[in-house]
């Protein structure tokens, strides 16, 4: 039988599909704190699995490790119901206060985010009271620029949100603008191996105690990516198609195809790579192709699922 994690008192974690980051409820007795709030796709679920587990009692505050959109979607239907303190990462907070679609991400990924607010940042340095358990806000860019993480030193648990998995880490977002990301990604590596770590909570798949595996099998991931930038690229666009699709489930291929056409981080990515078969459209075309026959994506009767 399987020992259980190290979470320590006051800490329920809501594993999520993919689309949805996991949520992280740490509970005061009182009330409570949220790290990320999923998809907007999932808004109610997200809402029903905390009521669930506050029985009555206040959500007084979200936190949010970084701002795209599947740690995020759930902040706005929380807000109507809690009216929670929301805290953001420090560079992201004009942005939210603007609810400027450009800086925040989801113009460029197309994808969607229900408008929210926030009330404060959370800013590398910090350390963050609650109930008995003080958490550590420490910079973690790489994935996001902006992201955090949080640590409790005393119980050892890092939530970690996209910076490390227990098989990778997310996606380089700048590396597919051309901005260079791949020695932040290193350093937060580092840094997570310098912390008395027990257990891993991720932003997305079940918490972990194999820290060292973890680390070991991201760097061998990082290194590949280092390797072989274009290999990040073609990981990067299937990703966005994919996450495309998870949150749509089902879309006309005239419509996939307008949304590959117009995303501007699809043309980015598309540029990066030196601009493969002459125009996007073709390439893009290919990529949609290339899943289907993959099996990560369905073509049926002029419709795109996913799987």
């Amino acid at each position: 039988m399987n020992s259980p994690l190290p979470l320590g008192p006051g800490l329920h974690v809501l594993e999520r599909g993919w689309l949805s980051s996991n949520n992280v409820l740490l509970d005061d007795g009182d009330g409570a704190t949220l790290v990320d709030t999923g998809h907007s796709v999932h808004a109610e679920q997200t809402l029903a699995l905390v009521s669930g587990l506050l029985r009555g009692r206040p959500l007084r505050r979200v936190l949010n490790t970084h701002l795209h959109s599947d740690h995020s979607g759930g902040n706005a239907t929380l807000q109507r119901r809690w009216a929670p303190q929301t805290y953001v990462p420090v560079g992201s907070f004009d942005a939210v206060q603007r609810w400027d679609v450009q800086a925040l991400s989801y113009g460029p990924t197309g994808q969607r985010c229900d408008p929210y607010t926030a009330q404060g940042p959370l800013r590398p340095g910090d350390t963050l009271q609650v109930g008995a358990r003080q958490w550590q806000v420490l910079a973690a860019p790489g994935h996001d620029p902006l992201s955090v993480i949080l640590f409790d030193a005393e119980h050892g648990v890092l939530i970690s949100a996209d910076a490390l998995w227990e098989n990778g880490f997310g996606v380089v977002f700048p590396e597919l603008d051309g901005d260079s990301a791949f020695d932040d990604v290193g350093r937060v590596l580092d840094l997570i191996e310098s912390l008395p770590v027990r257990c891993v909570i991720p932003g997305h798949g079940a918490p972990f105690t194999d820290v060292a595996g973890a680390l070991q099998r991201a760097r061998a991931r990082l290194q590949g990516f280092r390797a072989d930038p274009l290999r990040h690229l073609r990981h990067g666009a299937r990703v966005m198609l994919k996450y495309h699709l998870m949150e749509e489930r089902q879309q006309p291929l005239p419509e996939v195809r307008a949304w590959l056409n117009t995303t501007p981080l699809m043309a980015a990515i598309w540029q990066q790579m030196g601009r493969p078969m002459g125009a996007l459209a073709p390439w893009a075309e290919q990529l949609l192709q290339d899943m289907v026959a993959g099996g990560t994506l369905q073509l049926r009767d002029g419709v795109v699922f996913d799987l």
